[in-house]
């Protein structure tokens, strides 16, 4: 039975799994790594960690499995998208740590491209808004803060990569650099209609085009692993960024259908078809995935912080041990206290976009403890789920809201609490699916479909299994106080009041 190895590179962990061709697992292996804060707002990552992490995790995920080298019909990356790397390519070392999708030091840079009016030529042509979030910003500071790199990106000693292109290179010892068109669509170099790097924004954003990747398919031929690394070569076959990976994970192949992944953000896609539509509500339009050469759209909300929140209450206050026990925690909060946890601890993303509020807490009394601030925490992800989702509703006439059903996946999902008070804040049903794993398979899937072992994608889609559906069970009245409350705290963060 051959296997398919799923790498999925997150935010604070990387992993491995190894997917039977029946898409059952057999094997996980997880590392976390450290995240390092060296200035207010800004957060980097060793790009030997995500390496090293990847690597020990997929030897782990084979021997656990008792796999090899040749039982392995594909490898499908999946990846943090928008963190930036610039490496030297005879060396192969990072000229500087990762910038991660987080980090906002290039805010100012952003507001003075906003005030020069070139937003709306940005968002014409990628899709995206002007926003530390994406990686464009990111490879202009590196170069303009590490001695000697701008000069020699000009002369092609440097390379740039998300993390999917870094570990390409890596995989294969250097003789790949390329990545697929969804990471490319997260950079503000990708002119998403013709599906190529765009002379217009390079020129824009001063960064030389000897940088770049090559850009594929997500299902394509990446090239072969150093087998050295696995006691033999192994084809790479598919790349995709998370959230698209995820979203193909949960067979959101059809027009109008929406995922939302909880993980360290909380990201909502839409797939909208093979038309780029442009938002009016201040969502991303993206590439969802490309296959056989066509692109399918997306219209996506980002938030940039929903497990991350939980990590605080855990590592930044000390009050849970275990992300597990905020559920509990929340259940049994008194419910007369309306306390509002507003997470901009990186800033707001969609659909506010504001890179400089902070994190707020509100409606604290004297009686406010353990439990309502971890209720606040989760029910701050569900709130931020109706933004996105409102929004949605308002930039895609086709869809019927009263018809919206919501699949979700991520770590926070594994919480009931927190998925019935999602229904519950949505007014909408809430499906978990049986596979729980979504991100990972949604890569396995691409690796699996260029290796010729899976079907195409509406076959596929019949494979997805619901777990349990969450009804919306709280009254009306609550529910308007509860949405009023928020709304007013999120008001008040904003830094444009």
């Amino acid at each position: 039975m051959p296997f398919i190895l799923a790498l999925d590179q997150g935010t604070t962990s990387s992993r491995a799994i190894l997917f039977r061709d029946d898409m059952t697992i057999a094997a996980i292996a997880q590392q976390e790594f450290a995240q390092h804060y060296p200035a207010s707002g800004w957060v980097e990552h060793e790009p030997e960690d995500l390496w090293q992490t990847t690597l020990a995790t997929a030897r782990e995920a084979l021997a656990k499995a008792g796999a090899s080298a040749r039982d392995v019909a594909g490898i499908g990356v999946t990846n943090q998208r928008e963190t930036t790397l610039v490496w030297d390519r005879l060396t192969g070392q990072a000229i500087h740590r990762a910038i991660v999708w987080q980090d906002r030091r290039t805010a100012d840079l952003c507001a003075r491209l906003k005030r020069e009016g070139m937003e709306e030529f940005v968002t014409d042509r990628t899709g995206l808004l002007l926003d530390p979030y994406f990686s464009g910003t990111k490879i202009a500071w590196i170069l303009d803060h590490v001695p000697g790199a701008r000069a020699r990106a000009e002369r092609g000693e440097l390379a740039f990569g998300t993390v999917d292109c870094w570990l390409l290179w890596k995989l294969t010892g250097g003789k790949v650099h390329a990545t697929d068109a969804t990471n490319a669509s997260r950079t503000l170099l990708f002119d998403i209609h013709t599906g190529a790097w765009s002379d217009d924004l390079l020129q824009r954003f001063n960064v030389p085009r000897a940088l770049l990747p090559e850009v594929k398919d997500c299902a394509a031929d990446f090239g072969f692993t150093d087998p050295l690394l696995f006691g033999g070569a192994i084809a790479i076959r598919g790349i995709a960024g998370d959230q698209q990976a995820a979203t193909i994970g949960q067979a959101c192949f059809t027009p109008g259908m929406m995922k939302s992944t909880y993980g360290t953000g909380c990201f909502a896609l839409i797939n909208i078809g093979d038309r780029p539509l442009r938002s009016r509500n201040r969502l991303l339009t993206t590439i969802a995935y490309q296959l056989g050469g066509k692109r399918t759209y997306a219209l996506e909300g980002s938030i940039f912080v929903a497990g991350a929140s939980v990590q605080w209450l855990r590592d930044g206050l000390g009050i849970i041990k275990h992300a597990s026990d905020t559920g509990p925690l929340a259940e049994a909060a008194d419910p007369k206290q309306n306390v509002y946890l507003v997470p901009a601890f990186v800033g707001l993303g969609a659909p506010f976009w504001d890179a400089e509020a902070r994190a707020a807490l509100y409606g604290m009394t004297r009686n406010t403890g353990p439990k309502e601030l971890a209720r606040a925490a989760l029910e701050s992800v569900c709130y931020q789920t109706l933004d996105l989702l409102e929004a949605m509703r308002a930039d895609w006439p086709k869809g019927d809201a009263t018809q919206t059903v919501l699949r979700v996946d991520g770590g926070m999902t594994a919480s009931d609490w927190t998925m019935q008070r999602l229904a519950d804040i949505l007014d909408a049903p809430v499906d978990r699916p049986i596979i729980g794993e979504t991100t990972a398979l949604g890569a396995a899937y691409l690796a699996g479909l260029a290796a010729g072992l899976l079907p195409e994608p509406e076959r596929f889609a019949d494979r997805w299994r619901l777990e349990r559906r969450f009804v919306p069970a709280l009254d009306k009245a609550t529910r308007h106080v509860k949405i009023a409350g928020w709304r007013d705290a999120v008001r008040r963060t904003l830094t444009s009041n």
